[in-house]
């Protein structure tokens, strides 16, 4: 059930318009399928979900109930994958033990 949730690209919850205008953003992109802003509607949600859940860790780690900022920062920090982001998340949002 967990797969067929996956693979359902027809139910998404972000604005399928403002990712079409986002994508349209680049003046290089001159013509958008209607099934691409959909691809991207169900990748941007799993991305999501992802540094979420890592961030979740994080506030678990520190006894808390409630996700913060630095939480986000901190599951980029740790995370491989999310290397891409380490520029843009300002070094005052990581403390010395996420950098250490």
């Amino acid at each position: 059930q967990d797969i067929e949730k996956v693979m359902d690209f027809k139910n998404h919850s972000l604005p399928l318009a403002r990712i079409k205008k986002i994508m349209k953003a680049d003046e290089d992109v001159r013509m958008i399928s209607a099934e691409a802003p959909v691809v991207f509607a169900r990748a941007c949600e799993m991305f999501i979900l992802e540094l979420t859940l890592r961030s979740w860790n994080h506030t678990e780690e520190n006894k808390r109930r409630t996700l913060q900022k630095n939480d986000i920062a901190a599951a980029i920090t740790r995370t491989d994958i999310f290397d891409f982001l380490v520029d843009i998340v300002p070094r005052e949002d990581l403390k010395d033990d996420v950098l250490a």
